[in-house]
């Protein structure tokens, strides 16, 4: 995802937390309950130094209580958790009760390394039950941070995977379960409308203090939860759905931001993790200076190279006049923003989203983002802004599904950073390494901005995991492919299989060359040969 403007997957409300959580039962410790012998909390002991967030705003308080966020159940230590009964039962979403997936909710502490702190956090997952065997357990995650898992084990690939229980569990924040709330509709609307491609110090100032807005909106009405919803947080709450459901171990398939919470997994919890296969890297090297808009750019100009090849595509004879077409209808925005239907309007940002949606897919959604700025640029943006709002995951009605909200909150407890002035200097360095979206894509100061603290920023090794399986394509626009090669040169026992597409994710997107290598290694343990190139689409 983009580090300003995401799409979503599924609001949580009062209605579904309440049904999720009648189909589980909590049964409450008696007292004098321990913590059962020998288990200690997993901790990260080897850091890096990802920044000091000089100007994040620290001691912002707020009562706010969203959904799912209850009073910690009886007993004390982590027992009190532990003993919880999981009943799986049926789906509250219509589309899963008819796919055949069955649903079920826990509560996991607010924040791990407090057990016996006030609070504690719903957790809502839902799977496909296993056919075959015993049932191995395999999470999946789709990215973000923040997409909903639920929704994305609707869709796994489970040909050749009928032994496992697919598990699709909404990380804290995002989803079903407790969400993180960054306002309402309006509002939200309001902060996109804002102009993250400032040209004077006067439009720097009106920026900022929009994003700072914002994100006092989320402290406002998601409370205590923005301090506790780390990656670090969401991996202790898987491996507890593991214990939960009876199993020794577990398996993980994560997309994109996935990936980083499978090299958390990796690195936290070895002895439990039996694979894990990591689709379209993150950067794990807080130092290395890859950014994301340089993928994005690399997907433009083949875009680009297509159109200018088409009869019908008259953007430009050349794949740099469509370039310049693109950019310059995007720059036109900036100044002057136009009316989009529904007394709406699209500005340069919005623009930019709606065109990057189409750019996470492969050189099958050409035609259809041709069509869509062809429009625009003919005086018909209705099409454009729609397409950001499938990026930034706005409903009809208005409201926005919780990734919307979850990605700052998890990102920014995720990442360091060095402050608001190294962030202007950062936008201009990223203009220098991608010339479009560097710019395009606007400062970030998402996280200088902030109100919490990061967690420890991991150096990861992974010396202890079982081996691991990072997959990429070499044309992603989203996690560039330079990623993946840090990836497995990070993760010590990892092996890299490169797929040779545009598109982000690798897996179930058309190469049986892969789809394969995948089952293969999460059925039997078979991990291909170093240098493995997939060809086949």
């Amino acid at each position: 995802m983009i580090t300003r403007r995401t799409p979503a997957r599924g609001m949580a409300t009062a209605t579904a937390v309440v049904t999720l959580l009648a189909g589980c039962q909590f049964s409450a410790p008696g007292p004098g309950t321990s913590t059962p012998p020998g288990f200690v909390l997993p901790t990260i002991t080897h850091t890096v130094d990802g920044g000091s967030s000089p100007d994040r705003t620290r001691h912002v308080t707020s009562d706010a209580v969203p959904d799912g966020m209850v009073p910690a159940p009886r007993g004390s230590g982590y027992q009190r958790y532990f003993n919880q009964s999981l009943t799986w039962g049926q789906c509250a979403d219509e589309n899963a009760a008819q796919a055949g997936m069955e649903c079920a909710a826990f509560l996991a502490p607010l924040d791990w390394a407090d057990p016996d702190g006030q609070w504690a956090i719903t957790v809502a997952m839902s799977r496909f039950p296993h056919t075959t065997g015993e049932g191995r357990i395999l999470f999946v995650n789709p990215g973000g941070p923040g997409g909903s898992a639920q929704d994305y084990a609707q869709r796994f690939p489970r040909e050749g995977l009928e032994a496992f229980d697919i598990v699709g569990l909404d990380p804290r924040g995002s989803g079903e379960s407790t969400p993180v709330v960054c306002g309402d509709g309006p509002q939200t609307d309001a902060f996109l409308l804002s102009d993250a491609t400032p040209d004077d110090e006067a439009e720097r100032s009106v920026f900022q203090d929009a994003q700072a807005g914002f994100n006092r909106l989320c402290r406002e009405h998601s409370g205590v939860l923005l301090d506790h919803i780390s990656s670090v947080q969401a991996v202790h709450d898987h491996d507890l759905a593991r214990r939960l459901m009876g199993r020794e171990k577990f398996s993980f398939h994560g997309v994109s931001y996935g990936t980083y919470l499978g090299s958390l997994m990796a690195e936290l919890y070895p002895g439990r993790l039996e694979a894990a296969v990591l689709d379209s890297a993150v950067m794990l090297d807080p130092e290395d200076e890859t950014i994301q808009a340089e993928g994005f750019d690399l997907a433009l100009w083949a875009f680009a190279d297509w159109c200018s090849q088409q009869d019908n595509c008259s953007l430009g004879s050349s794949p740099g006049q469509v370039v310049d077409a693109i950019v310059g209808y995007v720059d036109s925005l900036d100044a002057s923003p136009v009316p989009a239907g529904e007394g709406r309007m699209l500005t340069q940002s919005l623009a930019v989203s709606g065109i990057l949606v189409f750019l996470y897919f492969n050189s099958e959604a050409y035609p259809q983002l041709a069509n869509v700025l062809l429009a625009a640029v003919n005086g018909h943006p209705d099409f454009l802004l729609q397409a950001a709002d499938l990026m930034n995951d706005r409903d009809a009605d208005g409201s926005y599904d919780t990734l919307m909200y979850a990605f700052p909150a998890i990102r920014c407890a995720d990442e360091a950073d060095e402050g608001i002035t190294a962030a202007w200097q950062e936008w201009e360095k990223n203009q220098t390494r991608a010339p479009v979206f560097g710019r395009l894509s606007g400062v970030d100061l998402v996280c200088p901005l902030w109100t919490a603290v990061p967690d420890p920023v991991p150096d990861f090794s992974a010396k202890e995991a079982p081996p691991l399986l990072v997959v990429q394509n070499t044309g992603d626009s989203a996690t560039p492919f330079h990623n993946a090669e840090v990836m497995a040169a990070k993760l010590e026992t990892a092996t890299l299989v490169v797929r040779e597409s545009a598109g982000h994710g690798a897996f179930g997107d058309g190469s049986s060359c892969i789809d394969q290598i995948v089952v293969d290694y999460l059925v039997n343990g078979d991990v291909p040969a170093e240098g493995t190139r997939c060809t086949d689409g």
